[in-house]
Order: structure tokens, then sequence, then C-alpha cells
């Protein structure tokens, strides 16, 4: 109420008529609605993908909800499965996505008995340990013990007597890096069936005064280590003859009458 002209007016606030708003206009409003909705809608999705996709996120890398709650290892025969994830050292309930496997299989891989570890995953709370382990091809004095080696020359397990089945390597300095071991490997790896089987002991005193030792108290004077594959061949074919010593060290000119 407000005085005007020494009188008092009424003002009412009146609701204007639906009717009053002519359609043209209303369509336009109703038009310019429908563009806002549109504008807006593809940002509230976005938004609405991005606040899912943290969430995810942070549910898979930042809580145990996904965490790792077992370690399952196979291939593990020289070593105990508990040694295996006591090397891995793997802590309960670490977020499985952000266990880093190839650091775990670095981890694995300094066991002596690994050759080879392969670490995946399995959703939602497990780890899998494959392990590959080294394969021994001979074995090399150690004291009173036998150290068995792989084909790289690799100590990985000792043993209190010499196992059956695997021929005695016989060098000064066994390991990977020593030149006696790897000629020695080499021989055995081109070796045949037949003189495995006879096979006692091979004897490097120096990388071309290689010898094998057979069962039958014979001995094959092998030289170095190169044409291995033909020197094999040729020794086994003489295996049937009587000599003693079986000299192939030159292959080409050994006489097979």
């Amino acid at each position: 109420m407000s005085e005007q002209g020494g009188g008092l007016r009424r003002w009412r606030l009146v609701r204007a008529d639906r009717d009053a708003v002519p359609p043209s206009v209303r369509r336009f409003m109703r038009r310019a609605r429908q563009r806002r909705i549109r504008a807006a809608l593809p940002w509230a999705i976005a938004v609405a993908i991005i606040a899912v996709a943290s969430g995810i996120g942070w549910m898979i890398y930042g809580t145990s909800v996904l965490g790792v709650r077992h370690v399952e290892v196979t291939g593990a025969v020289l070593l105990d499965p508990p040694q295996v994830r006591d090397a891995a050292a793997v802590p309960d309930l670490t977020p499985l996505a952000r266990v880093d496997t190839g650091a775990v299989a670095a981890r694995v891989e300094a066991l002596a008995p690994v050759d080879r570890a392969v670490v995946s995953r399995r959703w939602p709370g497990t780890l899998l340990i494959e392990v590959i382990e080294r394969t021994g091809v001979a074995v090399v004095p150690r004291g009173d013990e036998f150290a068995v080696v792989d084909d790289e020359g690799v100590a990985f397990r000792t043993l209190p007597k010499r196992p059956a089945g695997l021929p005695l390597l016989e060098v000064a300095n066994p390991g990977p890096e020593d030149v006696n071991t790897r000629a020695g490997l080499e021989v055995l790896a081109a070796l045949s069936t037949e003189l495995h089987a006879k096979l006692i002991s091979v004897t490097v005193e120096a990388p071309a005064r290689i010898r094998l030792n057979l069962a039958d108290e014979r001995t094959i004077v092998w030289g170095d280590s190169s044409q291995s594959a033909v020197k094999s061949s040729v020794a086994t074919a003489l295996l049937d003859r009587a000599e003693k010593t079986i000299d192939v060290s030159a292959p080409e000119v050994v006489s097979l009458r």
C-alpha cells in the first residue's frame, strides 16, 4: 500500500494468465530450454563418467578391495611354495593392480634353482607365479658333496651323494664364466644317446684338452669342443671296437673300417 495524491492506492500482485503469454513466445522459451538441456547433457554425462571412472580407479589402485589375498605357485619341485612366496615378498592386501610383476619375477629368479619366473594376475585377488626350474646336466665335485649344474654352468643344488644319471664334469674352476666349463657343457650337449648311456665323466684340462671317460674303462680323446656333433657320430660308430682309447680329436681323419 502506498500514498499518492493525498489518497490511498492499493497494489495487488496479480498472476498473469497463461493465455496472456503469446504462443510464439512460449514456443521460443520451450526451444531455448531444450537447447540449454541439450548443451548441458554431454557435460553432465562426461562428469558422471569421470566420477565413476575415478571411483573405480580408486577402488582398484587405492584400496584393498581388489588386493592380493593369495599367491599361487606352480612348477616348483626343488623349491617349496613358501620359499617362492617369501622371495616374491608381496605383502597381503597390496592392490593387485599395483603389483610390479617384473620386480616380483626378478626376486623369484634370484633363487638358485629358478631359471625363469612368469608372474601374472588373476582377479579379484590372486597373484600367479609360474616357476621354471633349472635342469641338471652334470655334477661337479664340491668337497665331499656334489653340485648340480645346468647347461649354462650354474650350480643350483648341492647333494651329499653323486646322483645317478648325471655325468661328472671335472674342471678346475666350475662356473658359467669358466671357459673349460663352457667347453665341457658344449660337448655334453652334442653327445648321442649311446654315448650318454656309457658316460661316467668329462674331463676338461684346457679348452683343447677334453676327454670322455666311459663306464667300460675306455677313454675318448675329444680335443676341443669344435665339431662336437661330428665327433659324437664318429665316436658312437666306434663304440663296438675293442680299443681302450678312441681318438676323435680330428674326426675327418678317423678310419671307420
